[in-house]
């Protein structure tokens, strides 16, 4: 859609248009729920931020004045909800990166089949890598994670994302770069498929099993629809280079909106609360 359209169907949808509605909340659920999978990492603290997140939208789409791009007013309530997120699992067992790194080095057992309920090694530490990668991020904190998955993830530009966390394009560039080198460093140290770290998603598969991080009869990574390249150029193109460790993050899927998410926000447009809704 142009702008123009856009606009237009934003005007339908706050006149309490159903089928204008829909077209807005399925143009960005699914880079909603991307971002709120990157921020809170588990797939369903994402699918219930998302569900959060979208409501807002749907309830305030009223107070949305034009004076900026749709995408960032959505970009704007996603973050500034995500960063101060309580409800998740990280947000109540935070994460940092030495914490990280003494699991890693101890987070190794004998590998058994029985273990592995049948299941082959590649396949158990593909997902493992899935859901590594996105806990990864948790060691960040909640500002500083959002700006590096803008700025690496999504790819948005300095001034558009300065403008969604309401800071200067120069201290977000400032942010953007430690929040790299950190990472970085991170992973040259401790991850194995940045070619330099001592980490081996097979061989900690066993170990993920028996602490509970990975179900081998419950892949929920593996299950997520993936969403076609044509619909990610939308949003997001490939992603950044920083120095020579980006190959972790470049194999990483997005994905669409679960549909547990999309049955949801569907009862609540059909819900005839929705005009009172509006109202707040």
């Amino acid at each position: 859609m142009t702008k123009k359209e856009l606009e237009e169907i934003i005007k339908l949808a706050v006149e309490g248009d159903k089928k204008a509605l829909e077209i807005v909340i399925s143009d960005i659920q699914d880079f909603v729920f991307n971002l709120s999978l990157r921020m809170l990492g588990t797939i369903a603290d994402a699918q219930d931020a998302t569900q959060d997140i979208l409501i807002k939208v749907i309830t305030h789409l009223s107070s949305f004045h034009y004076a900026s791009q749709f995408n960032t007013w959505v970009y704007r309530i996603a973050t500034h909800y995500l960063i101060d997120y309580k409800k998740s699992m990280f947000a109540k067992y935070p994460l940092d990166f030495d914490y990280y790194a003494n699991d890693i080095r101890a987070g190794y057992i004998e590998d058994h089949e029985e273990i592995r309920m049948g299941m082959s090694q590649e396949e158990l530490a593909k997902e493992l890598k899935l859901s590594c990668t996105n806990v990864m991020l948790q060691c960040l904190d909640g500002q500083t994670r959002c700006v590096f998955i803008l700025g690496t993830m999504f790819q948005i530009d300095s001034r558009m994302a300065a403008e969604i966390l309401d800071m200067t394009p120069e201290n977000y560039r400032q942010k953007l770069s430690r929040a790299r080198k950190k990472m970085a460093k991170f992973l040259s140290e401790n991850c194995g498929l940045s070619e330099t770290g001592c980490c081996d998603c097979q061989k900690r598969v066993c170990y993920a099993i028996e602490s509970h991080r990975l179900d081998p009869k419950n892949l929920e990574y593996q299950k997520l629809p993936r969403l076609e390249q044509s619909l990610l150029e939308d949003y997001m193109d490939s992603m950044m280079v920083f120095e020579d460790k980006m190959p972790v993050f470049e194999e990483l899927p997005k994905y669409q909106c679960p549909s547990v998410v999309k049955a949801f926000i569907q009862d609540i447009m059909n819900s005839t609360h929705m005009k009172k809704m509006k109202q707040y």
